[in-house]
């Protein structure tokens, strides 16, 4: 059994033709999707980067894991204490140390462990090839290492990793590659009005502080692709421009590690797979260019399986089950032959799959992010409950509602006027809160950890500063409700 698993840092379903995407970001991808099955609702359990990947490669909720931050104690796995044996359970029970029980060789090119120190996520690999670039590498540098390993690789029995990072923000394909979207529409939803809205509101990566808590960017070198501000509809181009330009390189870049799959003979019976560790909120909830909430723009991921040949009946299906993606996992554990470990969040769908048959797993999915703010959200049917419990100085309310069919990019909270599913909502996490405690090896929940040690690792620190920027750019009242809402934020220290 061959797979390749193509993961696509912050890739939007919906920037993608095969998911009905105005502009032509993905041929490559599309021309997969034609001949596999498109998966139109997996969400990642626990966002952004680092909570997300380790909830993929070892089958768990981050509420079980421990790891749900970027910095701070939530940013490590629990430890086994005691109990911990000769072998970790990690080494028993990661993604690829089930694949590997299975006779596959597992590699990755990926700079992902080292970015965010995340040591546990080599477990199970065989092989590690790292380009070095922090996530900044381009997607020529991983498409060289990718099919040099293609080239030389004589067992018949793999799963490789491909990790490609341009859609992520700085946008930074290289100015040669052109403009392949100067002169197609913005999308239908971002009108003038949206943008007068996002400028008089606030928080980090929001219209007037696009880089973070300011308007200028921590890196050495400016981003031509990405603007530093959303002052008028031109700035927003660049924007969506910079992003969908990311997509489209990394799709190249596909092309050509597919090129040399069938090189080796090996395009038509290879299991291959596309998603992504997160999307990318482009202005949703005035957010631009970054990944910072529970919601259905940054925890909704493409997935697309396209089986080998002697599968490919379900040739350009789609799949509208809600899922998570350690689903995913599971079920190439199943198809793969082996059994999912116990204690996994992850489900199988693999049978069902087999058969042509929807997944169906689950009704509902709960959807974590503690980096940037601190939410939980409910996703079922048409709608979206969002609770706030750290705002990520976005001035969010407690909770927000939005029906996702009709309004898929969060423009009218609906919560004011449908107290009786958001109060729905609410319980439902309640009875999602002591399921998954009740199961949980440790007695405490890492959202408690989080806002313990002062709040999303992304915002620590950084709200006096801000409160004076919003003071002196004509948002006092955005200022004066982030005081009252956050008295004792802590200070950034030196």
């Amino acid at each position: 059994m061959r797979i390749l698993y193509f993961d696509i840092d912050s890739l939007r379903a919906d920037h993608l033709g095969c998911y009905g995407y105005h502009r032509a970001t993905s041929p490559n991808i599309d021309a997969l999707a034609r001949d596999g099955v498109r998966f139109s609702q997996c969400h990642v359990s626990d966002a952004p980067c680092l909570p997300s990947r380790t909830s993929l490669f070892t089958g768990r909720f981050g509420i079980h894991s421990g790891l749900v931050n970027h910095g701070g104690a939530a940013a490590e796995l629990h430890p086994e204490g005691a109990n911990r044996g000769f072998f970790s359970a990690l080494s028993r029970a990661s993604w690829m140390s089930c694949l590997r029980r299975q006779g596959l060789r597992t590699a990755t090119v990926s700079s992902f462990g080292e970015r965010h120190s995340a040591w546990h996520w080599y477990a199970g690999f065989n092989e590690t090839m790292n380009c070095g670039g922090g996530g900044l590498e381009i997607a020529d540098e991983v498409e060289r290492l990718a099919c040099a390993w293609i080239e030389r690789e004589q067992t018949d029995n793999w799963f490789l990793h491909v990790n490609f990072w341009d859609p992520h923000t700085p946008y930074n394909t290289p100015e040669s590659f052109g403009h392949p979207f100067a002169d197609e529409p913005l999308p239908a939803w971002y009108t003038p009005e949206v943008l007068a809205r996002h400028r008089a509101g606030c928080g980090p990566h929001s219209a007037r502080e696009v880089p973070g808590f300011d308007d200028r960017w921590a890196y050495a070198q400016p981003w031509p692709r990405q603007p530093h501000v959303i002052d008028t509809l031109a700035d927003a181009r660049r924007m969506f421009d910079g992003y969908d330009t990311g997509v489209r390189y990394a799709d190249r870049a596909i092309g050509r590690v597919l090129a040399a799959l069938a090189r080796r003979g090996w395009l038509e019976d290879t299991w291959i797979v596309v998603s992504a560790d997160h999307g990318e909120n482009l202005g949703e909830l005035n957010i631009y260019g970054d990944h910072q909430t529970a919601d259905t723009i940054t925890s909704r991921v493409p997935l697309i399986i396209r089986p080998p040949s002697a599968g490919r009946d379900q040739a350009g299906r789609t799949d509208d089950s809600l899922l998570y993606q350690n689903d995913l996992a599971a079920t190439l554990v199943e198809l793969a032959g082996g059994s999912v470990p116990a204690g996994w969040d992850g489900r199988s769908f693999a049978p069902r799959f087999r058969e042509g048959r929807p997944a169906q797993l689950r009704d509902q999915l709960v959807l974590s992010q503690m980096a940037w703010s601190c939410q939980r959200a409910v996703r079922w049917a048409n709608w979206l409950c969002l609770r706030s419990y750290h705002d990520g100085y976005h001035d969010f309310p407690e909770f927000m509602l939005f029906d996702v069919a009709a309004d898929p990019h969060l423009q009218c909270d609906l919560s004011p006027t449908r107290g009786d599913l958001t109060a729905w909502a609410a319980q439902q996490l309640e009875h999602w809160h002591r399921e998954m405690m009740a199961s949980a090896a440790h007695t405490s929940d890492p959202l408690e950890t989080v806002l313990a040690e002062g709040g999303p690792y992304h915002t620590r620190g950084e709200l006096p500063a801000y409160l004076e920027r919003l003071a002196t750019t004509g948002r006092p009242d955005c200022a004066r409700r982030l005081a009252a809402r956050h008295p004792q934020a802590p200070v950034r220290r030196a």
